[in-house]
């Protein structure tokens, strides 16, 4: 019993600590929208035509995403591929002989007897590769303008599906010269992108490792 006991345990902090990635299986909240800025109310009448608290908009930015609240579209472009290689040779010969004098006592060795030699050699390679790459749409609000013309941006996509549910979250800073007039940003022009596509449900947990197979996994020496 006590034996059961601890290997139960073991296998639980197993499970706690060596995949935590696959642990998560809920969407991080901070991905709500952002709501627009309240607009102050009007001051009373002072003669003048132009307020700019009242809805101004310059003619040059036209319908741009620029404040606070305002969506834009996110196309995601994003492709990886890395390759390495490492490879190492050693080699390693020595040897030693003994030649025994033909005459006096100790003329009975054999020459043969007295000799040795060893060698050595390592010949290991390594190769390492990967392609990553995710291409599609989704929409975020600008949730922080500041100073210097960058602005940023968050947002989330939920799918509920019958096998399970999915869900993209995006954030980063991006530059407000560079959305597009039908406001639609690259996310190669995104800084300090953080893109997260993840789900859960029946298909998600197929694709995964058995916790069995894991504990086993993290214990064999082989």
């Amino acid at each position: 019993m006590r034996a059961r006991s601890l290997f139960a345990a073991t296998a639980l902090a197993t499970l706690a600590f060596a995949s935590p990635a696959m642990a998560k299986k809920k969407p991080q909240p901070d991905y709500s929208p952002a709501l627009p800025v309240p607009v102050a109310a009007p001051r009373a009448a002072d003669g003048a035509i132009f307020n700019v608290v009242a809805g101004y908009a310059g003619l040059v930015e036209g319908n741009r995403a620029r404040a606070v609240g305002d969506p834009l579209t996110i196309d995601l472009e994003e492709q990886t591929t890395t390759a390495k290689s490492a490879g190492s040779k050693t080699k390693r010969d020595g040897g030693f002989a003994i030649t025994p004098p033909t005459t006096g006592p100790l003329k009975f060795l054999n020459p043969d007897a007295l000799k040795a030699s060893g060698q050595g050699s390592f010949n290991g390679q390594g190769n390492a590769s990967q392609t990553s790459s995710l291409s599609g749409e989704i929409s975020v609000t600008i949730a922080e303008v500041r100073p210097n013309g960058t602005a940023l941006v968050r947002g989330e996509k939920r799918m509920m599906l019958s096998q399970g549910d999915e869900w993209i979250q995006f954030s980063g800073i991006v530059r407000l010269a560079d959305i597009t007039p039908d406001n639609r940003v690259a996310s190669t022009r995104v800084a300090d992108a953080r893109i997260e596509y993840s789900g859960k449900g029946s298909i998600q947990r197929a694709s995964r490792e058995g916790w069995l197979s894991r504990f086993f996994n993290m214990i064999t020496p082989f």
